[in-house]
């Protein structure tokens, strides 16, 4: 049996993305202007394998949120003991067993790019599961979304009840909703400011007015976008307002498994009744209740599209229908444009994970986290520099010897105090010594605490006549527990010399 497809009706697989508006056009309708008023989606609750997996991911990633501030990671002395914290007063960023200092910020950058790079990849692999499964927007509007079901009922009873006049019942219902998403929109608030203050402390320190003003600041700014984002814009955030439906467009391809209906098995579509044979055509009884569990309000049977966010809900609300009508399921599922297409051409359909593009992204991550863990691993826990002093660059004393001073900023990275001793090598003749103290014949000690920078200052005096020229190489050693720094730098004969 050959099986004629009408694309007009069912959307071109090969068109790639269309937005709302661009479908409109095609379609002769000029639309009323350049902006339209939301027109509310009232999702039906979908049950199946795809809804599962969303349920189990929103209980996971809400968890690792609301949960993670709260870890103990037990540090030395005085530093906080919170597993993951980024302390902005500190100027810290705790990790477990790390610490990270500001002018490592090149380790954070690190992380964003694998981050990216990994979405990359698995956007060109799956579409966008990201958009479906983990990110924040659809998390907390599918959460949302439950909590206006609990009140209000599923899609039928929610269109019934906006469309009642105003009572008692739909003013408790209402309210009542709008009072839960206040309280999860100020959780969401609430937890966040958690990752940049110790929690137990900033949790005391909220309620008695006694935070910093940033915690408030931050906690009403996160407070008030959840709510309008996850209650009210919904899916105005992933269509208009970010980035990535139209960014992701350049990721896919033909080979990328999105979620698809697969023309070559569902047209021609049309109603049909018990008993009727499937002879002349395709599987798909046009019951539409693909449309009405789609959080997005579109129709996957029109192609690929800018909205989709490939949550797999329209899936199991087809399958569920084909279950009814005794009918395979996988009319509408996770498949590539490519394979559908083989298939309508009467060919086996072929799937390639592995292509060109998959290949630079996978390569790259495998790259970029390479660097970073090798950064990791050379990472020292301490660090020094040596700072000469510039005004004066050099002071001629009563006897004719000459004094530089420097400053050596040492480092201490690490969770315990650290003895330094500090040895200077130059010119035969030079001294070390340290301020208000006589000349160290053997090296100056110095202790470093933990997690801090310890500036430590000396003086190199050096006899008259006893170098050659106007700038002499010198070099200080500081032997720490890990090992012995050397770093170099110069010692001025002439204090009248320009540095």
């Amino acid at each position: 049996m050959t099986v004629v497809i009408d694309r007009t009706r069912a959307g071109s697989q090969d068109a790639g993305p269309a937005s709302a508006a661009e479908r409109a056009r095609r379609r002769g309708d000029p639309g009323g202007g350049l902006y339209k008023p939301r027109t509310p989606i009232y999702p039906k609750v979908a049950r199946g394998q795809w809804r599962n997996l969303k349920w189990v991911l929103m209980i996971v990633t809400l968890a690792i949120y609301y949960i993670t501030p709260w870890i103990r990671w037990e540090r030395p002395g005085a530093l906080p003991d919170q597993a993951i914290l980024v302390d902005f007063e500190g100027r810290r960023f705790y990790l477990l067993d790390l610490q990270f200092w500001p002018q490592e910020v090149y380790f954070i950058t690190g992380l964003l790019v694998m981050a990216a790079l990994a979405l990359f990849l698995a956007s060109a692999l799956f579409g966008r599961l990201w958009c479906g499964y983990a990110c924040p927007q659809t998390i907390w509007t599918d959460l949302f979304i439950h909590v206006e079901r609990i009140f209000e009922g599923d899609r039928n009873a929610r269109m019934r009840l906006d469309a009642a006049p105003w009572s008692f019942d739909k003013l408790w219902r209402k309210v009542g909703k709008h009072l839960v998403w206040l309280g999860i929109a100020f959780g969401t608030g609430g937890a966040w400011i958690f990752y940049f203050h110790d929690a137990p402390t900033v949790l005391v320190q909220f309620w008695t007015g006694q935070a910093p003003a940033t915690a408030y600041v931050f906690c009403a700014l996160l407070t008030f976008t959840t709510y309008v984002f996850a209650g009210t814009l919904r899916e105005q955030v992933c269509t208009y307002m970010c980035p990535w439906p139209r960014i992701q467009g350049a990721m896919i391809d033909q080979d990328s498994l999105q979620i698809t209906y697969r023309l070559d098995r569902g047209e021609p579509r049309g109603p049909h009744k018990k008993g009727a044979s499937w002879e002349g055509r395709g599987g798909c009884i046009d019951c539409g209740q693909c449309v009405v569990v789609c959080p997005m309000g579109i129709d996957i049977r029109d192609g690929a599209q800018l909205e989709c966010i490939n949550c797999g809900l329209c899936a199991d609300a087809c399958d569920e229908m084909m279950d009814r009508i005794a009918r395979p399921r996988g009319l509408i599922g996770y498949d590539t444009d490519e394979a559908v297409a083989a298939r309508a051409a009467g060919q086996p359909a072929v799937y390639r994970l592995v292509r060109p593009r998959t290949l630079v992204y996978a390569a790259a991550l495998v790259l970029v986290s390479g660097l970073m863990l090798w950064g990791l691993l050379r990472r020292q826990p301490y660090e020094v520099h040596v700072l000469r002093d510039r005004n004066p660059i050099a002071v001629r004393l009563h006897d004719g010897s000459v004094r530089n001073g420097y400053t050596l900023k040492i480092a201490n990275r690490s969770f315990a105090d650290a003895e330094a001793r500090i040895r200077f090598s130059g010119p035969p003749g030079a001294l070390l010594k340290t301020p208000a103290a006589p000349v160290a014949t053997d090296g100056v000690n110095a202790r470093i605490e933990a997690n801090t920078v310890r500036a430590v200052r000396v003086f190199v005096t050096l006899p008259e006549q006893a170098g050659a020229g106007t700038s002499l190489p010198v070099a200080f050693t500081v032997t720490l527990p890990e090992g012995a720094m050397t770093v170099k730098s110069t010692f001025i004969t002439d204090p009248g010399a320009r540095p």
